[in-house]
Formats: structure tokens, sequence, C-alpha cells
């Protein structure tokens, strides 16, 4: 006997969602559309209940979040957020409205065709928006950055020490003197913006440090902090991104959904493979290619990786340790075969990745202990 007693679609918007339900066996009908209040989805969910089985609700993810989600669960009720891009749709059909999107999402939630997501709990989604939080500041503060400097190239003053932002910097920022006073208030305007910018970042860190101490899956970022490259804050938002690592069933599976694979299209006897897919986390792949660049040196144990190292499992400095010697060798030996950076980057991140997901199998966070 089917669990489910009717299959709900929702087309969710701002201040609207579009209702549509599909019987265990039958037609799919449209129930109209409501306003997206709490007190009117429980009356949908009132309205819908018959007999002793539960309804199937799905909507797309997108910017409305999981607070309907978890309303629905509240409720007693099955609910899942299905993946937009993987929506079969017929490749012919252009007509799009909420009604249409309604009714698909019915008829395809029945037959089982949706790709649901993952979806975090309260703490995790916490953690996930100050880690999001810190990488908006973070490209605030490097867009404040660039006005200014472009501001000061329009005028010829062009900075010739070693590097920018430090001290000798700044210094050479507070004697700059324009002959006008309102290119004065204009350069100082720019430097005040980008120091708030450098405060409010600084700020955002302490607070994910802090958040991450004191969070359920602490034990997985300590150990994720012995590989080479993964500061804490890349290891907080691997953690707060993907979740429990032990949801997915192998180290490939977790490179595809970071979109880390090549792309194929392959026909008959022909195959071409591309870039990679670039689907899936971008935030997880970014931090990743990033700690990939720390492998261009050769393999050593320096004093801050091995105090990392020290506060976790033997078993984690293990696979750490084989990881940098892996990864260092590969990294050295791409570049001898005359390949991109970039593409080397991108290689190195994938592999990472398998002994992320490794150490991911060897840590239990707090709240599965």
């Amino acid at each position: 006997m089917n669990e489910f007693s009717k299959y709900v679609g929702l087309d969710v918007h701002q201040e609207t969602i579009a209702v549509a339900v599909a019987d265990t066996a039958g037609e799919v009908r449209y129930m109209g559309e409501i306003v997206n209040t709490p007190e009117a989805i429980a009356k949908v969910v009132a309205q819908l209940k018959r007999g002793t089985g539960r309804l199937a609700f799905c909507y797309e993810a997108g910017p409305c979040g999981y607070t309907i989600c978890r309303q629905l669960r509240g409720l007693k009720q099955d609910c899942q957020v299905v993946a937009p891009s993987l929506i079969p749709k017929k490749p012919g059909e252009r007509v799009k409205t909420d009604r249409r999107d309604a009714l698909s999402l019915a008829r395809l939630h029945r037959a089982g065709e949706l790709s649901p997501v993952w979806i975090p709990d309260e703490a995790q989604e916490a953690l996930r928006d100050l880690t999001r939080a810190r990488e908006d500041m973070k490209h605030l503060q490097r867009q404040a950055k660039q006005r200014l400097l472009s501001f000061l190239s329009r005028h010829g003053h062009r900075y010739t020490g070693r590097s920018r932002w430090t001290q000798a910097h700044w210094r050479w920022l507070e004697g700059i003197k324009f002959a006008r006073p309102e290119q004065q208030i204009v350069l100082q305007e720019y430097i005040d913006t980008v120091q708030a910018c450098g405060r409010r970042v600084a700020s955002l860190d302490r607070e994910v440090e802090t958040a991450a101490h004191a969070s359920p899956v602490w034990p997985v970022i300590e150990a994720l902090m012995a590989l080479r490259g993964i500061s804490l804050l890349a290891a907080v938002t691997v953690v707060a991104e993907l979740g429990d690592l032990a949801r997915f069933s192998g180290a490939p599976q977790l490179m595809a959904y970071l979109g880390l694979v090549p792309s194929e299209h392959s026909s008959g006897k022909r195959e071409r493979r591309g870039g990679i897919t670039k689907t899936g986390n971008s935030h997880v792949r970014r931090v990743l290619i990033e700690a990939a660049w720390t492998y261009r040196h050769a393999a050593r144990k320096t004093a801050i990786m091995q105090r990392r190292a020290e506060r976790t499992a033997p078993e984690v400095q293990e696979i750490a340790w084989s990881a940098q010697k892996r990864l260092c060798q590969r990294f050295r030996n791409l570049m001898a075969r005359g390949k991109l950076k970039n593409q080397v980057c991108t290689a190195i991140a994938r592999e990472l990745v398998g002994f992320i997901w490794a150490i991911g199998q060897h840590v239990i966070p707090l709240s599965r202990a």
C-alpha cells in the first residue's frame, strides 16, 4: 500500500504559491493559488488530509529557502525540496506558467522523477549563512580596494613598493595630496570604505571561529584542518555547505556533487570530454581550488600543520600526510607535462576531495555520536 495519499506540487514565489495535487491513481488537478504565509499553508494541509495516508509535498529550491519544508515536516507531512536543474523538461515545450509548473511538479513527484536536495538543519544553516556573509563581505572589500586603486591610477598615483595593503602601502596612501579639496575628500572616503570593510571581515572571521568551536561538527572541522591548504575558514565552509560527509556513498559521488568531474558528450564510437561540469556547490569548489594551489611546493610538515595534525586521530594524520605526498608529486608531474596551472589546480582539487571524503568517514560529528 502506498504510504502517501496525495502528491502535492508547489510553485513557490515570495508572495504566492501555486498548488497542484496528484492522487495516487488519477488525474492531476490544479487547486489554485494561495498567499505564501504559514497560515495559508496550514489551511491547505488541513483541506487535503484524507484517511490515514500522509501528503507528499515538493517544491523547487530557490530564494524562499527551507521554511516551508520545515513547516510541512512539523505538521507530520513529507516534503522534498528538489533541484531545479534536474527537473525533466520536454524540449519542445515553450510555455511556462505557475499553473503548469505546479502541475508538472505534482506529476513528476508521483512518478518519482525528481531529485531532492540536501536540507540542512537550522544550526547547520546558521553556520552556512555566517560563512557566506563573510564571503560576501570579502567581495565588497575587494571591490572597495579596486575602486580606490582605480581612482589613484586615474590621477597618476601608482604605488612602486613590493606589495599593496601593507603598512608601507597605508603610509603611502596617507601621504597623497590632491590640489582640489573635492578629490581629497573622495580619496578619504575610499580609504574609509576599505578600512570599514576590513573591520567587518575581521569581525566575521572571529564570529566564524567562535561558531565553529561551538558547533556539533567541530570534530570534522578540526580533522579537515590537518590537510594542507585547508585553513579554519576553508574547513568551516566545506562542512557548513556539505553537512555530514557520510551521506555520500563514495568519493566520486562527492566529486560529481561539487562539479569537479569532466563534462562528456559522447555518441557512438566518438568520445568527447570537456572542462569540469561546474555543477553543485560553487562555494566549496572555490575554496578547494584555492587550497590546491598550496600543493605546488614539496611535501613537508610545517610547524603550523604539525600542531593542527596533533589534535586529530592517528588515522586522520595518516590520511593528511598521504594526501600531501601524493598531491605535491601529482602537481609537479602535471606541470612537467605542460598542463596549464588552472587545469592542474582543478585536477588537484578533485583528488583532494577524495581525501576529504576519507576523513569524513573516520570522524563522527557530535550530532551523530
